[in-house]
């Protein structure tokens, strides 16, 4: 049987970003200073090293030392990322218009799909937002109707691990850790809104904290 210490280091490998939303029990363990520094060495020999985000609530696993392999794969990870950034942003920025709120989602939020749904048919310009955004590569919707747009949308951000389904009885999603490095990502492109995208993602792969 796998231990809790296997379990972590193989989640991290995955390229899981845990946090208390999508693994409490992993994320209680990786908090534990000295865990996290008893995971290290398995980490180090596959040249990976423990990051977290700014606010250290969030870990995921990076590279310890890059050669020119590694380069390649992190230019190719943050290019992807960044051409998703416009329909993910888009998203969220429609949920925090339908939920009239004055914040951004966050990690630990609590989105009702129901609830959602209710409000984006009842209102025009949300129901138009939502289905040009559904048709965007990364959620990829073929429905012509507003309930199979949407699901199709939670559906992939679930997938890609943005989101969190705790109860498959119940439509209430969860946003995840994943959230969280994303407006870090966006806040880094921000900054270096006058470089290319390639210059860009050199830079971010020279700051480290970000991959």
């Amino acid at each position: 049987m796998m231990t809790e210490q296997g379990r972590v280091v193989s989640k991290l490998l995955q390229g899981d970003f845990i946090c208390q939303v999508s693994d409490e029990d992993a994320w209680r363990f990786l908090k534990s200073r000295d865990n996290a520094q008893q995971l290290e060495p398995h980490l180090n020999l596959l040249n990976r090293t423990l990051a977290t985000t700014a606010d250290g609530d969030v870990f995921f696993a990076a590279y310890l030392t890059l050669g020119d392999s590694e380069r390649k794969i992190l230019m190719q990870q943050f290019q992807e990322t960044a051409s998703s950034l416009v329909p993910l942003v888009e998203w969220l920025l429609l949920v925090q218009q339908a939920s009239e709120s004055d914040l951004p989602v966050t990690m630990g939020n609590a989105i009702r799909l129901n609830e959602l749904q209710s409000t984006i048919e009842d209102t025009p310009a949300y129901a138009e937002q939502l289905e040009k955004i559904s048709r965007y590569r990364l959620f990829g919707s073929t429905s012509v109707n507003l309930d199979g747009q949407l699901k199709q949308v939670f559906k992939r951000l679930t997938d890609l691990g943005y989101l969190l389904k705790p109860n498959p009885e119940k439509q209430i999603y969860l946003a995840t850790g994943k959230v969280e490095h994303l407006y870090e990502m966006i806040r880094f492109i921000d900054e270096t809104e006058s470089l290319s995208l390639s210059e860009q993602a050199e830079a971010a792969i020279q700051q480290g904290s970000l991959l």
